[in-house]
């Protein structure tokens, strides 16, 4: 963990930080008026390299095969074309949104081209695609943060949420980055180990810590799950209520453990672009129905901030309760090891 932070240090420069005050600056100012104001560039960004995916999770569009928009693999000159217009004052890119990032065969130039700019780097993946071509290419990208989803320490439960997964494939794979590390002698990629934490798996958290240790990885989160439909409970909903986003309340319903707050950081500070370019307020938009504007189309720093994103921002002000993505959102909950 402090190797990964000194790499977040020895990026930032002075125009990121002076961008990260202006953002800060005008997000507290909007939380104060409720009218919004918006001054900087975004600092952290999500790029999706594909929609597609190999695994069939239940609480994902992509796994459900459930998206209405068109599917399809982001190419590098749109990549190019985003950290070209923001890589002055942008701090981070995370390579993945919907799908599995490696089922786009030119991640490895795109995480490249990014990490040269001087941004840092993270990419979360199931792991099925890591080989040991592909783990060196990861290596030798300059990747600075490999998040690999491992939702069970055995293959009975694996399957269980991974549906159609191996957990050989993930252990596998982990194996191949450590190696690759070794074999090029580089600190980089920081691997985490992500366990999202469901009914189904919550006995196994324990022992992913010592598997974990086992295999030389640099740290294990687990985190807490989405569900679609908890009112009346869903079976995924742990037990462990330090792992669950959901309580039960007293009529009967469940509800939200964390309060809605008519603000969020996430509106000021970054975005999400899907693989044609599209952009769409944060991860929890993962059908793009909110496209604010798209960068095909033009320039970002007219996108923005556009009629559309002044009126998305000041709706979240208003009463961020009525909008669809907001109502199940707790800030991307996670309960670190």
């Amino acid at each position: 963990m402090i190797w990964d932070f000194i790499q977040i240090v020895r990026l930032t420069t002075l125009p990121k930080l002076l961008n990260a005050m202006q953002l800060r600056t005008s997000y507290h100012l909007s939380k104060v008026t409720k009218s919004t104001w918006h001054k900087g560039n975004p600092l952290h960004i999500s790029v999706e390299p594909t929609t597609s995916c190999n695994l069939r999770c239940p609480e994902c569009p992509s796994g459900l095969r459930a998206f209405s928009r068109p599917t399809g693999m982001l190419q590098p000159e749109l990549l190019h074309k985003i950290v070209d217009e923001l890589h002055p004052t942008l701090a981070s890119i995370n390579f993945y949104f919907q799908g599995e990032p490696f089922l786009n065969t030119r991640l490895h130039e795109m995480i490249s081209y990014a990490a040269q700019k001087k941004i840092y780097t993270a990419v979360s993946t199931n792991a099925h695609y890591l080989t040991e071509a592909k783990a060196e290419e990861i290596v030798k990208s300059g990747l600075h943060r490999l998040i690999i989803s491992i939702d069970g320490n055995t293959q009975e439960t694996y399957e269980q949420y991974r549906i159609g997964g191996q957990i050989s494939k993930v252990i596998d794979g982990t194996k191949a980055i450590i190696a690759s590390k070794k074999k090029f002698r580089s600190r980089t990629p920081h691997v985490i180990f992500q366990f999202l934490v469901v009914k189904p798996n919550e006995h196994e958290t324990a022992s992913i810590l010592q598997r974990a240790k086992e295999l030389g990885v640099n740290e294990v989160r687990f985190k807490t799950a989405q569900v679609y439909d908890f009112e009346n409970g869903n079976p995924l909903i742990p037990d462990q209520e330090k792992y669950a986003r959901y309580r039960k309340g007293a009529d009967g319903k469940w509800h939200l453990k964390n309060k809605l707050v008519n603000s969020c950081w996430r509106m000021w500070q970054g975005c999400v672009f899907t693989w044609d370019g599209s952009v769409v307020p944060c991860c929890f938009d993962k059908d793009a129905k909110h496209t604010l504007g798209s960068i095909a189309m033009g320039p970002f720093k007219t996108l923005w901030r556009n009629e559309a994103y002044a009126n998305f921002r000041q709706a979240v002000l208003q009463n961020r309760s009525q909008i669809d993505i907001c109502r199940n959102c707790t800030e991307g909950t996670k309960v670190w090891a």
